[in-house]
């Protein structure tokens, strides 16, 4: 299992949080995301190592940016 941790930004309230946490929940080898809104960090729990470029571009898409933290 491997842990991948993201800074975030965009994310403005929990809705967000929420939002980003369900977008990066449903990539694939993905078992289990934590959002915290006030660090603007994402920590991803997956079976295999995460594409960073498939991680980015799946915020984008929702208007929002991420760079491995």
């Amino acid at each position: 299992m491997s842990t991948s941790v993201y800074k975030v930004t965009g994310m403005t309230c929990n809705s967000c949080a929420d939002k980003v946490k369900n977008l990066l929940g449903e990539l694939d080898g993905v078992d289990g995301v934590e959002v915290d809104l006030a660090t603007g960090r994402a920590t991803l729990r997956a079976d295999r190592d995460i594409d960073d470029a498939r991680v980015a571009e799946t915020l984008e898409e929702a208007g929002y940016e991420a760079v491995r933290a």
